[in-house]
């Protein structure tokens, strides 16, 4: 059973890549203000966010305020070696004994879940990210989020993530990140 739409939400739906191009400046805005980057990191990421619409097992969800504003975006694919995140968790799972095979293997990449900040803390993030893994391809899911006490962290927990890797710091990012991971379907 999924969340209820936020007060500021008005429909979630799967989008295409052709729709997800359109409405990239709006999906790139939330991501840096939700990560509290700044904006010029909109232009870096660009490029990378298109070419994730082209990897295996492709999916995207946004969500929308009655205004057809986008409000929260989520995307992932299927992971594989050779892929800067996936060479970074396996190097991050070898240097701390960790066995990537168990986790490295058939699995889906939720590679970004952001709500603005106006909309979080009325379900959306747990919505797009339910409806995004429903009928994701792999037979498990990971992702990555900065350590600490956040919404993030906390509806990951929920949802039934466990630790991967923790205090890992990604190449071009300072802060230490957590890798989670837990087998799919969400509901099983």
């Amino acid at each position: 059973m999924t969340a209820a739409p936020s007060p500021s939400c008005d429909r979630v739906v799967e989008l295409t890549t052709d729709q997800l191009r359109a409405r990239l400046p709006e999906a790139l805005r939330i991501y840096v203000t939700a990560m509290g980057y700044p904006p010029v990191t909109a232009q870096q990421r660009a490029p990378m966010w298109s070419a994730h619409m082209l990897r295996a097992g492709w999916r995207c969800i946004g969500a929308f305020n009655e205004d057809d504003e986008l409000t929260g975006i989520g995307y992932g694919y299927l992971g594989a070696p050779g892929q800067w995140w996936h060479e970074q968790v396996r190097r991050g799972l070898q240097d701390t004994g960790g066995d990537p095979d168990a986790w490295l293997e058939d699995y889906f990449e939720l590679t970004e879940l952001h709500v603005h900040p106006s909309a979080q803390g009325a379900g959306l993030g747990e919505e797009i990210l339910r409806r995004l893994l429903d009928g994701a391809p792999g037979d498990k899911v990971l992702l990555s989020t900065p350590e600490g006490p956040t919404r993030a962290w906390k509806l990951y927990q929920r949802v039934g993530f466990e630790d991967v890797l923790r205090n890992y710091s990604f190449t071009g990012d300072p802060r230490p990140f957590a890798v989670l991971g837990r087998p799919l379907p969400l509901n099983a």
